[in-house]
């Protein structure tokens, strides 16, 4: 991704402060805004792009209070707010990707960093919440379903949690509020293909429009909404259907 003079000065200055042992929370929130993850990374390709801070601060409201797994974690910008909005007891950061990780141990020091892909990690406790804002749509993975990739992280948090919050693109929510004069329920093809094979529902959060951050992505501008899951009770004994991994409880 080709950055303006403005961005990479920024860019620069964050990769300056991440030489730090240690970031006050000010300059915590200048590496989340201005360190550039398309500057070094191929993240359209992957599909994956970093919360804007004022969605990840608003995220936090949805989050249930107690141990806490962020999936797909980037840099820790939601892992931040969840610490900061005083809900999260534990967290557990999972992140494939080895240089994000690093920068995230600065922005999250509290958090347990796992340099991993959420097909392999196999947690050997249940947590309270999921969160996270997984790369959307079709993403290389490993599933036999054929299932965007933001439906397969849901599927694998039910796995691993009680309830989840996610950041899906509006198409996948299952209904369009953000942007929008009113509330509209909107269920895709893809949408009820994923609720009747897992049992999960996806319901809308506590009403937030998102829409007032669309400009604040760095190199898309999704319209996305904000969700929330309670979690069949898992069977401990049933693989994954991903076929992906086996809990342990």
């Amino acid at each position: 991704m080709k950055l303006t003079k403005a961005q990479t000065k920024a860019h620069n200055e964050a990769e300056a402060i991440l030489t730090k042992d240690r970031l006050s929370d000010d300059e915590k929130l200048f590496v989340l805004d201005n360190w550039q993850e398309g500057a070094s990374h191929n993240n359209a390709y992957a599909g994956a792009f970093f919360t804007p801070s004022g969605l990840a601060r608003d995220f936090s409201l949805e989050i249930m209070n107690g141990h806490v797994i962020d999936l797909c974690a980037g840099i820790g910008a939601l892992s931040l707010h969840a610490l900061w909005s005083g809900r999260a007891e534990s967290l557990t950061c999972v992140e494939i990707n080895p240089a994000y990780v690093e920068i995230g141990k600065k922005i999250v020091p509290e958090a347990n960093w796992i340099c991993a892909s959420v097909f392999d990690f196999a947690p050997t406790r249940r947590f309270d919440c999921a969160i996270s804002n997984p790369p959307f749509g079709k993403v290389r993975t490993r599933s036999e379903k054929g299932m965007d990739f933001e439906f397969q992280v849901i599927e694998i948090a039910s796995r691993m949690a009680e309830a989840g919050a996610f950041i899906l693109p509006q198409t996948s929510a299952g209904f369009r509020y953000s942007g929008e004069r009113y509330y509209l329920r909107s269920e895709s093809r893809k949408f009820k293909s994923f609720s009747e094979n897992t049992g999960i529902t996806i319901e809308p959060g506590c009403g937030i429009d998102t829409e007032i951050y669309r400009g604040d992505w760095r190199g898309v501008s999704p319209c996305v909404e904000i969700v929330v899951c309670e979690f069949p009770a898992p069977i401990f004994s049933t693989p994954l259907q991903t076929g992906l991994f086996d809990m342990v409880a």
